[in-house]
């Protein structure tokens, strides 16, 4: 139970940081702290994989991703706060690195769907391949309420980085299949 709420406080703790830092951007700097985004193909565009998940182009953008990073961010560090902190860093470089890579030229891309993609993706994908109930019952839940995103995979949307929101996905469902490879091979629940 402990590590539950532990959990919890870190992804609270991570959606403030984002608070904070939209409205320090917002009101001290004008939203030109968008700058620090990813760039795609720019040498200094590079710096905006660290820095993009926590920059929002707007108190909307943000507004629209705050409640499912807390869901679905919320869920998995409720189950396992290292799993938590390894996927992550996993989906925030992975989907970073695809939108500078393959993202569209000219324009800063930012926020943290990306990662909420990614975490999706961890999610449904840990629970068909682990084979536990309790995961299996998260993934039918997590694509019930969620499922609805994949429409952020739309490269016709205007003013949506659909290539963060793939790599995202794809690099939560890779990891997802890394993690629980071994112990759903045998039937072995993994220990905490």
């Amino acid at each position: 139970m402990r590590n539950i709420g532990r959990g919890v406080v870190i992804v609270l703790v991570m959606a403030a940081v984002m608070w904070v830092i939209q409205i320090i951007n917002a009101v001290v700097f004008g939203q030109n702290l968008v700058q620090f985004g990813i760039l795609p193909r720019v040498g200094d565009g590079l710096r905006g994989i660290l820095f993009a998940p926590l920059l929002h182009a707007s108190y909307q953008h943000l507004i629209g991703n705050t409640l499912p990073f807390l869901v679905l961010g919320g869920l998995l560090a409720a189950r396992s706060v290292k799993d938590f902190v390894v996927v992550t860093i996993i989906v925030w470089l992975f989907s970073g690195v695809g939108v500078w890579l393959f993202g569209a030229g000219n324009s800063y891309h930012v926020g943290a769907s990306g990662v909420i993609f990614g975490y999706f993706g961890f999610l449904v994908a840990r629970g068909i391949f682990e084979r536990q109930l309790v995961s299996i019952l998260m993934a039918v839940a997590v694509a019930a309420l969620y499922g609805g995103i994949i429409v952020g995979l739309n490269p016709f949307a205007a003013h949506v980085s659909w290539v963060g929101h793939l790599y995202g996905l794809a690099s939560g469902a890779a990891a997802a299949f890394f993690m629980t490879r071994g112990n759903s091979m045998i039937g072995v629940e993994k220990a905490e």
